[in-house]
């Protein structure tokens, strides 16, 4: 199975791009440091969220599957870039707020799938993935 994405340049540093099969649009701008102006996602922004989209998602399909509530569930992904030239993401460290009441059991389940969502596992090794999974007291 494929799903296209088209998209376009637009002026200002600026791509305009749509989803295929949803026909749902989203917008990247250069970031200020790359000689834009940061008014959206950048490229690789969109990375830094899907990683984190990916691994909830995974959690989530775990999570109804073996009927746990995720709803309290949220992530942080802080995205570093190399401070030399070439530019790439050099980290993307991800923290992941658990809900309360999952058993050790669940915790380990969703926390495998976590770690093995299709992004994770397509990014570069080079680049740190660090993840946290912070659950509550």
């Amino acid at each position: 199975m494929s799903v296209e994405i088209t998209g376009k340049y637009s002026k200002g540093l600026r791509v305009e791009m749509q989803h295929g099969p949803s026909g749902s649009e989203i917008y990247t701008a250069a970031p200020v440091d790359n000689h834009g102006d940061g008014s959206s996602f950048s490229p690789t922004d969109l990375v830094a969220a899907a990683l984190g989209a990916c691994m909830v998602t995974i959690m989530g399909i775990i999570a109804e599957r073996d009927g746990l509530d995720l709803s309290d569930c949220r992530f942080s992904v802080r995205k570093h870039m190399t401070p030399e030239p070439p530019r790439r993401i050099d980290r993307l460290p991800v923290d992941i707020h658990m809900p309360a009441g999952l058993t050790p059991e669940h915790r380990k389940k969703l926390e495998r799938g976590a770690l093995t969502c299709p992004v994770h596992r397509s990014l570069l090794p080079e680049i740190g993935k660090e993840v946290q999974f912070i659950y509550p007291d």
